[in-house]
């Protein structure tokens, strides 16, 4: 099971939810390393950048002009995404391509988007 698989079904297996009830371990376990990966400004940016490329992907060398940092600083940030479960990522050759994890963002938004109601 994938990272992000096993992240939205910790979220969503506890019925989850800031406002319906309290948050239990399992939930909480699962939302926290998101929500420390997307606290960091370049790594909002870079989620965002990726999930609203074309076709819903984005390599390295797409990313890299966004930013006033360097590659190796970058792709850091991008492991962090990858580790947290937000991103999926392929090698292609001598590039890294990375994609939006849907679950896991619809999980967390899920989460979160309920407190609004």
């Amino acid at each position: 099971m994938s990272k992000s698989a096993a992240v939205s079904r910790d979220l969503s297996d506890c019925s989850t939810s800031l406002t319906s009830e309290p948050l239990g371990a399992d939930a909480v376990a699962a939302a926290v390393p998101m929500l420390k990966a997307l606290a960091h400004p370049a790594r909002l940016r870079l989620l965002s950048l990726v999930a609203s490329h074309a076709n819903g992907e984005a390599c390295v060398c797409d990313l890299n002009d966004a930013f006033d940092l360097s590659q190796p600083t970058i792709s850091h940030h991008l492991k962090v995404l990858h580790e947290a479960g937000l991103l999926r990522r392929e090698k292609r050759g001598v590039w890294v391509y990375y994609r939006a994890e849907a679950p896991a963002l619809g999980a967390l938004g899920a989460l979160i988007g309920s407190a609004a109601r």
